[in-house]
C-alpha cells in the first residue's frame, strides 16, 4: 500500500471503530479538501434554483399512481382522491394574498402525486392561473417563480405532457425517477401486477435529457437492492444521465450487515469513477466533500414547516410526508386549509425545530454528523408518541458506512489528481 498522510485518520477510526491500519484503507476525512487548482476537473451537481431562498408549495394533485413501488412511503394510494381546480385556485389566492406569511422573494410551485402527470389537465389549469395572476397583479414572484414536477416518466412522451412542457419550459423543472439497471429498477418500481416498469420509463429518458440536459434523477436504495448500487449508478451514467441524487430510504428496513454491503458498493463505485475519470462530467450525491464532520450549527436538516403541501381537500400540511396517505402509523392534524387559512399556532412548533430539540445526545456529539439526513414526517410516523421532536436513528450505521466510503473516495481522487498533475501520490 502506498504511504498516505495520517491527517484525519482519527475521524475515520471514530466512524469505523477499526484499527488504524484498517481505517487507513478508507482514506482521509473530507477536510483534506481538493486544492482549488484541481477543482476545475471535478463536475458539480446542477444548482438548485433559488435554494434556501424560494418558498416551495406542493400540490398533491392525485393520490393515484400507475405503480406500486415496494419501498414507497405513500401507503394509501388510491384513485378516488384527486384535487379539483377550485381547491387549487383558493390555495393560490390565499398564498399570493398573504405576503406576511409568504414573504419569500421566489416561489416553487411543485406538483407530486401519486403520479402528477395523471392530472395533466389540472396542472395546465393551475399553471395558467398562476401565470396570469402573477402578471395581472405585478406580483414580486412574476419574474421569480418555477414549476417543478417529479414523475415516474411513464407518461412523459404523451402529447398532453409534451404540450405542457413546451408551454412552460422557461419556468419548468422536471425530474424523472429511474432507479438504475433493469434488475434494480424492477425489484421495486412495479405495476400492481408485479410487472417491472423499467422499459416504460427508460424509453422516455432520451427525450427528457434532450429537453433538460443537466437534470438529475432520483434513485432510492432499500435493503434488498443494496448489492446493485454500483452497477445502477454506472448504468444511469451510460444512458446519458450525468447527475444522480441517491439516498437510502428513511424507513426502518435495515438489517444487520447492510452497512457493510453499502460501503463495499460505494468503494467499488469510487474505484471505477476514479479509474475511468467519470468525475470530470458526472456526479453522485453519495460522494460529497461536506459530509462526515461534527455539526457546528443547530439547524434542522428537514424543511418541513418552511414548505407547504396541499392535498385534495385543500388541507395544508408542513410537507407532503404529513398528508394522510403518506403516514402508516398515525395521523397528523392539518395546519389549516385553503378556506380558513393557516393556524399559526399549529405551524409554530415546526419553525422552532432544530438539531438539539429532537436529537439524542449521540447524534448531537457525533464526530461525523454532517450529511446525516432525517425526514420530519418519517420521524413522526415512527416516534413512540405523537411528537415531531423525536428523531429516528435507524440510519446511523448506513450513514457511517457512507462516510467511510466517502472519505476513501476523496482521498483516492486527490491522490489521482496529484499524480495526473505531476505531483507525488
Amino acid at each position: 500500500m502506498r504511504h498516505r498522510e495520517q491527517v484525519g485518520i482519527e475521524k475515520v477510526n471514530a466512524v469505523s471503530g477499526k484499527a488504524p491500519e484498517e481505517a487507513e484503507a478508507r482514506g482521509l476525512a473530507p477536510e483534506t479538501a481538493i486544492p482549488d487548482t484541481m477543482e476545475k476537473t471535478i463536475a458539480s451537481p446542477p444548482a438548485v434554483w433559488q435554494e434556501s431562498i424560494a418558498k416551495t408549495v406542493t400540490f398533491v394533485v392525485t393520490e393515484d399512481c400507475q405503480l406500486r413501488c415496494r419501498y414507497c412511503y405513500l401507503v394509501g394510494k388510491n384513485s378516488r382522491n384527486r384535487m379539483g381546480f377550485d381547491v387549487a385556485r383558493r390555495s393560490i389566492d390565499y398564498i399570493m394574498e398573504n405576503r406576511d406569511l409568504f414573504p419569500e422573494r421566489s416561489i416553487v410551485w411543485d406538483f407530486i402525486g401519486g403520479e402528477p402527470f395523471l392530472e395533466i389537465d389540472l396542472m395546465e389549469e393551475i399553471c395558467g392561473y398562476v401565470t396570469k395572476k402573477l402578471s395581472d397583479e405585478r406580483h414580486p414572484w412574476r419574474d421569480s417563480h418555477r414549476f417543478s414536477v417529479t414523475t415516474n416518466g411513464i407518461l412523459y412522451g404523451t402529447d398532453k405532457v409534451q404540450d405542457f412542457i413546451r408551454r412552460y419550459r422557461p419556468h419548468l423543472s422536471v425530474g424523472v425517477t429511474i432507479d438504475g439497471t433493469p434488475r434494480k429498477h424492477n425489484m421495486h418500481r412495479v405495476y400492481p401486477s408485479g410487472k417491472g416498469s423499467y422499459d416504460d420509463t427508460a424509453r422516455n429518458i432520451p427525450l427528457w435529457l434532450e429537453q433538460f440536459p443537466v437534470a438529475s434523477t432520483k434513485v432510492t436504495v432499500a435493503s434488498d437492492d443494496l448489492p446493485y448500487v454500483k452497477e445502477s449508478v454506472l448504468h444511469l451514467y451510460s444512458i446519458g444521465i450525468r447527475h444522480i441524487s441517491i439516498n437510502v430510504v428513511f424507513e426502518d428496513v435495515w438489517k444487520e450487515g447492510d452497512d457493510a454491503v453499502l460501503e463495499e458498493q460505494l468503494v467499488a463505485l469510487a474505484d471505477f469513477i476514479i479509474a475511468e475519470e467519470l468525475y470530470r462530467e458526472h456526479t453522485c450525491s453519495f460522494f460529497s466533500e461536506s459530509i462526515g464532520r461534527p455539526r457546528r450549527d443547530n439547524n434542522n436538516w428537514c424543511g418541513a414547516g418552511r414548505m407547504l403541501a396541499i392535498d385534495h381537500r385543500g388541507d395544508f400540511y408542513p410537507c407532503h410526508r404529513f398528508t394522510p396517505f403518506s403516514l402508516a402509523n398515525r395521523k397528523f392534524p392539518p395546519l389549516g386549509n385553503c378556506f380558513d387559512g393557516i393556524d399559526r399556532n399549529r405551524l409554530r412548533p415546526f419553525l422552532s425545530l432544530d438539531l438539539v430539540s429532537q436529537s439524542p445526545r449521540e447524534c448531537i456529539d457525533c464526530p461525523v454528523a454532517t450529511g446525516c439526513a432525517w425526514c420530519q414526517g418519517a420521524n413522526f410516523d415512527c416516534a413512540r408518541t405523537d411528537t415531531i421532536y423525536e428523531r429516528a436513528t435507524h440510519l446511523c450505521r448506513m450513514h457511517r458506512a457512507r462516510v467511510r466510503a466517502n472519505n476513501y473516495y476523496w482521498h483516492k481522487l486527490r491522490s489521482a489528481l496529484e499524480v495526473n498533475a505531476g505531483g507525488s501520490p
